[in-house]
């Protein structure tokens, strides 16, 4: 497994923050922010999109356990639909940010874009969560919250299978999209159609 970087300036206060669900046909974009100690360290931390359940849920434990800060936040599918989901997924972050207890000095986030949060100082990094460790922590805080809350919508719209698929554009989805027509956590400025569907 890759070692990942404990910061990128030792002495600043660092967050790193990353979302989960841009792609997806349903549900919220969902973001976290992070604040580790500089010593932390748990040799399962990883990309998220990497990890299986049981791993990512062990993570989650860990990390909320001894982060100094961390947050999670969410645009739901109206915003989605008003702002697009690029300024859906920064608007998630910012809000993320908003609520941490402790006041970053730098952020890294992963990606190539992101919206300047005040006067705070950003980096952007592609591919980041898989190389700084409160970026990879933010995936798993992020990747766990949706996933619960997807599953928990799913009992509510069964057809959809969302406890699979997560909201993301599957065959499945998109045969059940077709058949019953989408539901109120559906983001309708999205193609969901097989035949058109460019995300």
């Amino acid at each position: 497994m890759k070692r990942l970087r404990a910061y990128q300036d030792s002495k600043l206060i660092e967050a790193g923050v990353d979302e989960v669900g841009r792609g997806c046909l349903a549900g919220p974009v969902v973001a976290a922010a992070v604040i580790l100690p500089k010593r932390y360290h748990h040799p399962l931390l990883d990309d998220s999109k990497k990890l299986s359940l049981k791993t990512k849920a062990i993570l989650d434990a860990h990390i909320k356990e001894n982060a100094l800060g961390y947050a999670i936040a969410w645009a739901d599918p109206l915003e989605i639909d008003e702002i697009n989901i690029l300024q859906a997924s920064f608007l998630a972050m910012h809000r993320a940010l908003d609520t941490l207890n402790v006041r970053p000095e730098h952020i890294l986030v992963d990606g190539n874009r992101f919206n300047p949060y005040y006067e705070v100082p950003h980096t952007c990094h592609i591919k980041g969560d898989g190389k700084f460790r409160s970026i990879a922590a933010a995936s798993v805080l992020a990747k766990v919250f949706r996933d619960e809350w997807m599953c928990r919508l799913h009992e509510e719209h069964p057809q959809f299978a969302w406890n699979r698929n997560m909201g993301y554009p599957t065959e499945q989805h998109r045969e059940a999209l077709e058949q019953h027509g989408p539901s109120p956590y559906h983001r309708m400025s999205f193609q969901w159609k097989a035949s058109t569907a460019e995300l």
